[in-house]
């Protein structure tokens, strides 16, 4: 008998051979739509060169309207994370729920794999510098058998220092080569959980609805009240146990000595997620998120999957019948930009941490097909989730090769009687023209990204301030090669079925 749709997340799991040819299918979709954006962009540019033209103008109109759009979102949302840290949260926490609050229970599973002791000791540092007490948050340091010794070593000595600061310390090992599992952050965040479950939930009798797990990445620094406003919004939730909830990211843990190519994909992260908590509607969970126990006792954690992050919320959805939702918190957390030993180790790491991301991909056919297979969710909503996917991933793929290159296309292969028409004249012009007023969105974005920084270390001088914000004369270049192509390069391999294995990206912090 096949699994239930829930747990599909490849098509050869499925036993049905029309339905597998249909999963098949729309792990090709994503790869399919991008290819054939790129091959029609050059066929159409030789044999219908005008009609290209007007539509490169269209398109670029398009982005303009939407920098403008997104910009609006982008300030109020940085609006509110700026008014969110000015307030005691905790205060408030325990002013407004005086006696409910001190039944919930944070649990916050970091899984690492290779990671130095520095780094997973100034996440706990974070914890423990927390506005939030400590009695009530479990921490499970999740390591990785395929770690070693060295794993075990780091993790004992992190138990010994910290483990006596918090409720309860737990350190789960999670077994290398387990079957059918992707190894990787999820299936060691869901084998912490069941060992969670089984030595502290269970003989505490701690109910499942007054626990919040926090799955943040290793390096997962929380700022001050983050766990006070998580419980306040827990609290203030109608459907507390139908909701998961995303802080915003910012990649200040190492932004200083990261290169501008790394600092300005990480602040593009942080921009992106900002203005989807401004479209809640659209959200889903990223990287380090958190979500009811509860979640966990329904449908478990996915440990099939490369990109467990984001699928987890699919799985609730569909579980729920698509009553689930993501609230915003409009806090932020601290994380690493990408740096590793050396610029060109840097560069590969960006690449392939960019590339895993795009396999985010894999949740497009998990989520079409189980639109098919579940009746209760209306038309109307399955449109509207497939649709803002499936351009969302078609948009990263193509978008900055389209903009970048797509005007001179015509130009190209539009043959001696289109350039010297009006419109070959005027068609660099316009197109450059709409590109240079989309420049102010970069501009407001680059002022943002200056007032999140921490303060400059001081091995760096005046000038590398100066730095941070004439790198975003970068971004072109980095929305290419490490937004366009490693995007095209993951969906390739989906269309393929040429899986992607979990990308562990290396982290490096300068003393």
């Amino acid at each position: 008998m096949s699994e239930s749709p829930l747990e599909i997340t490849k098509a050869f799991q499925i036993e049905n051979l029309k339905e597998r040819v249909v999963f098949r299918f729309f792990e090709m979709v994503p790869g399919l739509l991008a290819w054939l954006t790129l091959f029609l962009a050059f066929f159409l540019s030789k044999i219908a060169p005008v009609g290209v033209a007007f539509f490169i103008i269209v398109f670029d109109l398009f982005w303009l309207l939407r920098i403008i759009y997104l910009s609006f979102y982008q300030v109020i949302s940085f609006k509110k994370l700026q008014q969110n840290l000015k307030i005691d949260w905790f205060r408030k926490l325990q002013d407004e729920y005086p006696d409910s609050w001190q039944n919930i229970y944070h649990l916050i599973t970091p899984p690492t794999y290779n990671e130095g002791a520095e780094i997973i000791a100034a996440s706990c540092e974070a914890l423990i510098n927390c506005n939030y007490s400590k009695d009530k948050m479990i921490v499970v340091l999740a390591i990785e058998e395929r770690g070693g010794e060295k794993a075990r070593e780091i993790a004992n000595q992190i138990q010994n220092k910290y483990g006596h600061k918090f409720f309860r310390f737990l350190i789960t090992v999670h077994p290398k080569d387990l079957k059918e599992e992707v190894a990787g952050k999820g299936s060691n965040v869901a084998w912490a959980l069941k060992k969670t479950e089984e030595e502290i939930i269970n003989p505490l009798n701690l109910l499942v609805e007054n626990i919040i797990i926090s799955n943040f990445d290793i390096d997962t620094k929380p700022y001050p009240d983050f766990f006070a406003i998580l419980t306040w919004n827990y609290l203030n939730t109608l459907f507390p146990l139908k909701s998961s909830y995303q802080p915003i990211p910012v990649y200040n843990n190492n932004i200083w000595d990261a290169p501008a190519f790394s600092r300005i994909i990480a602040t593009s992260g942080t921009f992106w997620q900002m203005m989807q908590q401004e479209r809640s509607e659209q959200l889903v969970t990223y990287s380090s998120h958190s979500f009811p126990f509860k979640v966990f006792t329904e449908i478990g954690y996915p440990a099939k999957i490369v990109s467990d992050d984001s699928h987890i919320f699919w799985k609730s959805y569909f579980f729920h019948n698509g009553d689930y939702r993501v609230v915003p918190l409009h806090y932020p957390v601290s994380m690493d930009a990408v740096l590793a030993p050396g610029l060109y180790p840097t560069i590969v790491n960006q690449y392939k941490q960019q590339r895993r991301w795009a396999w985010g991909s894999e949740n497009i056919p998990y989520l079409l097909y189980n639109f098919l297979k579940n009746k209760k969710i209306s038309l109307r909503e399955k449109i509207r989730h497939s649709i803002i996917i499936l351009e969302g991933f078609w948009s990263w793929t193509t978008s900055a090769l389209l903009i970048f290159f797509l005007g001179w296309l015509p130009l190209a292969f539009g043959g001696d009687q289109f350039n010297v028409s009006l419109l070959s004249y005027n068609l660099p012009r316009l197109t450059s023209n709409m590109m240079t007023i989309g420049m102010i969105g970069m501009l407001l974005g680059a002022a943002i990204s200056f007032s999140l920084l921490p303060p400059r270390p001081p091995r760096y001088g005046k000038l590398k301030s100066l730095s941070m914000l004439l790198q975003w004369l970068l971004l072109p270049i980095t929305l290419i090669f490490f937004g366009s192509l490693p995007a095209l390069d993951a969906q390739t391999r989906l269309m393929l079925g040429n899986q992607l294995g979990f990308w562990t990206t290396v982290k490096t912090r300068k003393r």
